[in-house]
């Protein structure tokens, strides 16, 4: 693999792809354009560092990532996350699971259906449920977002993500839970039942 960087054509060839990576994981068009501008300028900076361990596009990817990470660490997004979910978690529960002498089962508007896939390798298709899942992930709340992310579209391990955005175990899989159960509800909702 060539280690020869050329940093003329990284807006071509490259700009498209981080910038929708950006938006996915931002949901802001303005910062997602701010983190790619600046994934260039570190990128440019770093160029002599490069040492051709991997494509040009996967370590402008990486110091996008860490852009990202650097981007919600500063934000304090996911501070006091314990509180966060130990306050939420009652109304978190009855919104998706019954209550009383049939506690714990799904209620009945929020149990899991069958979704039919149909056509979703069509590439129109492709290019509307993405618009859905970034609608989804936008209405997710904040603190579930990084680590909603880093798990299934950067697929980093929990021990990864712990130790990155510098949250507990248990905290780590409340999110990964509650996640999981917003987004399958907004997908039920705006795409398989659409």
């Amino acid at each position: 693999m060539s280690n020869t960087l050329q940093p003329a054509d990284w807006i071509g060839l490259y700009g498209d792809y981080l910038y929708s990576l950006a938006l996915l994981k931002t949901g802001n068009k303005e910062l997602a354009e701010d983190l790619v501008q600046d994934t260039f300028l570190s990128a440019f900076k770093a160029r002599e560092g490069f040492k051709g361990n991997s494509s040009e596009k996967t370590w402008l990817a990486t110091i996008l990532k860490n852009k990202i990470v650097d981007h919600y660490r500063k934000k304090d997004v996911l501070k006091n996350t314990g509180d966060y979910l130990a306050d939420t978690e009652e109304s978190f529960h009855t919104s998706f699971f019954t209550t009383g002498d049939q506690a714990g089962h799904w209620s009945p508007a929020t149990a899991p259906k069958e979704w039919d896939t149909g056509n979703a390798d069509n590439p129109v298709n492709k290019r509307e449920f993405y618009q859905i899942l970034q609608y989804c992930i936008q209405k997710m709340p904040p603190k579930l977002v990084p680590v909603f992310l880093a798990r299934f579209v950067d697929q980093e391990n929990a021990d990864e993500i712990c130790k990155e955005f510098n949250i507990s175990s248990s905290n780590y899989w409340v999110i990964i839970h509650r996640a999981k159960l917003l987004m399958r509800s907004c997908l039920e909702k705006n795409w398989f039942s659409a």
